[in-house]
């Protein structure tokens, strides 16, 4: 993600602030080792297996997992007829998976005559990601998406005043929030529970996953006659990089209002 998206050097808006330049097309690939085995399940089995894939980085999208065509069980797949084409990669072949009587369509695809700059996918594959029921970095369960080795988060503790309001009412008031920054993203404010006010939030169905920090639960604010959905969420159950937010409070929707005020 920091690579291809945002401000990173391989996305359309990369930065003028360097003294370099990179002789590429506005779209550009980049493709690395991933070092750990991973695996894709479907219908309980195992579809592809393999400690020597590669991470594609390509412009403006997030990392795609490639591994060598034989790391996919082959008994699984049938050919389609479906096939797509990449101005800077060549033309997609596609494969079903087929487990029992389960069907995913064009769950896999290659490119066997890639472009001669993109030479090096040949005799690789991709598992779409949706596709698989479960994948595995190791034997821990990922969810999302790989998580890509030039992302990170850091969290740091602050002294800044954080006022949350909605109109005149004030939701949430702290001088102790943590800082997250995330690549490629605004620093976030994430406020201790006790400093905000739990009679204006009410709880949303709406859950979302991060690869690096965990499952977000989300809260709405009612204020009076007015309600505003999933204003804010918090990580009941964070991953090792959401450890220092845990069931902190962050608020973000354009009819909330955050003040900051430095110590």
């Amino acid at each position: 993600m920091s690579l291809t998206i945002g401000a990173g050097p391989l996305a359309s808006g990369a930065p003028k602030t360097v003294n370099y330049t990179i002789d590429s097309p506005r779209h550009s690939l980049f493709m690395e080792p991933f070092p750990r085995r991973v695996r894709a399940e479907v219908a309980g089995r195992t579809v592809l297996d393999s400690d020597r894939g590669y991470l594609l980085h390509e412009t403006n999208l997030l990392p795609v997992l490639y591994v060598p065509d034989d790391d996919i069980r082959q008994g699984l797949l049938r050919p389609s007829d479906h096939t797509t084409h990449c101005p800077f990669k060549g033309d997609a072949a596609y494969r079903h998976i087929t487990v029992g009587e389960r069907f995913v369509r064009d769950a896999v695809w290659s490119y066997p005559e890639a472009r001669e700059e993109a030479y090096w996918l040949r005799g690789l594959a991709a598992v779409a990601w949706d596709a698989a029921d479960a994948w595995f970095d190791e034997d821990e369960r990922v969810h999302g998406h790989l998580r890509d080795p030039y992302h990170r988060v850091d969290t740091r503790r602050s002294s800044t005043l954080v006022r949350i309001s909605v109109g005149e009412a004030v939701v949430a008031l702290s001088a102790n929030p943590v800082v997250l920054s995330e690549t490629g993203l605004p620093n976030r404010h994430y406020l201790p529970p006790d400093d905000v006010r739990r009679e204006f939030l009410t709880p949303s169905t709406t859950r979302t996953y991060c690869p690096y920090k965990g499952g977000a639960s989300y809260w709405n604010i009612r204020v009076g006659d007015r309600e505003i959905a999933d204003a804010a969420w918090s990580i009941p159950n964070p991953l090792k990089d959401g450890h220092d937010v845990r069931d902190h409070f962050c608020f973000l929707h354009d009819e909330v209002t955050t003040t900051l005020e430095r110590a």
